[in-house]
């Protein structure tokens, strides 16, 4: 895809749409095109001791690497599975979303596979989207169904179970279900201080919505709570957040507003934890999923559609 980085700073294609948002903002840095050839973008995740980010093609059935030292993109593994989301557990391991299978699986550092989870109950999950590591080491991941809806991010199937957010314990106790009552869970993150668990309910009526939970003892979700109720139209996908509590969310648009899509949702919106709309990142692709990065976790990398990009910003990831 065509793609021309803005010449002037600041880049106009980051927007300011509230003051607080100048202080996370970088003068002197704009939108940088990092790779594209991809037919759908999705969870990237750094590695810092290796300076290379890992993302997701899904319908190509292919994990990507790109290499901060060479700025080349190469191939991590195909087939994949059709991953999509990806993390890291506190081992330093990658743990990854697989649509054609079903599962949770880590990657162990020889290159072997271990499946962390794939059925509850007795049944099988649906499509395992996105995903995240605790600070206790509890990994967390939404399920809903869109990996089993057709052949284009894994193959048709019944769906068994719900959609919903699930806790796999650090002790390697059985699977918990926490969330079953969202339409399409999807991005998750937690708060710098692990106390709050945002995550993205991306087929909520009539607007997309993110949530936030009290994050209790073992797991337990309490005192739910709005935090963006998208009246614009805006579709809300994967999240990242700041040291600072902010929320990044990948952006683009489902039409529901004016009745066809706007190329002006399209990127990253920055809110507070409160939901106030504080900054918005324009890209020329809808962004589906983004993680920070970096040699000093400043660079926001985003997974979008086609394509890789990154931007340097005044705030590091939590």
């Amino acid at each position: 895809m065509s793609f021309a980085a803005n010449l002037r700073y600041p880049d106009p294609s980051v927007e300011v749409l509230d003051e607080a948002f100048l202080s996370l903002r970088l003068y002197s840095a704009s939108v940088e095109q990092l790779y594209t050839g991809a037919r759908w973008a999705e969870g990237p995740v750094w590695f810092g001791d290796g300076r290379y980010l890992l993302f997701s093609d899904i319908p190509n059935n292919r994990i990507l690497r790109w290499d901060d030292a060479s700025g080349a993109t190469s191939v991590f593994r195909s087939p994949a599975d059709n991953a999509n989301g990806h993390t890291r557990d506190r081992q330093g391991r990658l743990v990854g979303c697989e649509h054609l299978t079903r599962r949770i699986t880590r990657t162990e550092y020889d290159g072997r596979i271990t499946v962390l989870a794939d059925r509850y109950d007795g049944k099988r999950l649906n499509s395992p989207n996105d995903i995240v590591c605790a600070q206790d080491g509890a990994i967390w991941f939404t399920d809903p169904s869109f990996g089993i809806a057709g052949h284009w991010e894994g193959e048709p199937a019944a769906q068994e179970l719900p959609h919903a957010v699930y806790r796999l314990p650090a002790d390697g106790g059985p699977l918990q279900r926490v969330v079953d009552d969202l339409k399409g869970p999807n991005g998750l993150a937690f708060s710098p201080d692990a106390s709050e668990l945002y995550v993205v309910e991306s087929r909520a009526e009539p607007h997309r919505k993110l949530w936030a939970y009290r994050v209790g003892a073992d797991g337990a979700l309490t005192h739910k709570r709005l935090v963006i109720d998208a009246a614009d139209g805006g579709a809300l996908d994967g999240i990242a957040v700041d040291v600072q509590g902010n929320i990044w969310c990948g952006y683009g648009s489902t039409g529901a507003k004016g009745g066809k899509p706007s190329a002006e949702l399209d990127g990253v919106r920055v809110v507070e934890a409160s939901g106030r709309a504080l900054g918005h990142i324009h890209l020329p692709e809808r962004c589906a999923n983004l993680c920070f990065g970096g040699a000093k976790m400043n660079r926001l990398f985003m997974a979008s559609s086609h394509s890789l990009y990154a931007l340097y910003v005044n705030v590091r990831g939590a």
